[in-house]
């Protein structure tokens, strides 16, 4: 497999529990699908049976607006309700596109890919939860 880089996934089995703790309907929003519920839900103990948005021909697809390639996806997969979408690689681009394309509340909650998810974005998470009607 010359040339292939394998990709270093940090993960913390103390994250499932606090990501549950909101109350929120979780779902993986990941190049992972299906295969986060085998690889990830284990180690950091989350359910097994998770959703996940299907990315099919979208997966990794450069846009010409600098949209990112989950973004158009995961407000389809919403379908007008409340979400909060962690990630690294989000941008000014996908907050104007889910301000245009969404009408119910949505975080756009960026999380430093070198330090992974805190204790300020677990609080980020839990007072959007409190601040966004059922």
């Amino acid at each position: 497999m010359s040339g292939c880089r394998s990709l270093r996934v940090w993960l913390n089995p103390e994250h499932g529990p606090a990501l549950l703790q909101p109350g929120y309907d979780l779902c993986w929003a990941t190049s992972w699908m299906e295969e986060a519920n085998i690889w990830i839900a284990p180690v950091v103990g989350l359910p097994r049976d998770l959703p996940y948005v299907d990315f099919g021909s979208g997966l990794f697809t450069v846009r010409p607006d600098g949209v990112h390639w989950k973004t158009e996806a995961i407000v389809a997969y919403a379908e007008g309700r409340p979400f909060a979408w962690v990630d690294d690689e989000q941008s000014p681009a996908d907050t104007r596109y889910v301000r245009a394309r969404h009408p119910g509340p949505a975080l756009l909650h960026h999380v430093d890919p070198r330090l992974g998810l805190c204790a300020g974005d677990f609080a980020v998470l839990r007072e959007f939860a409190q601040a966004t009607p059922v």
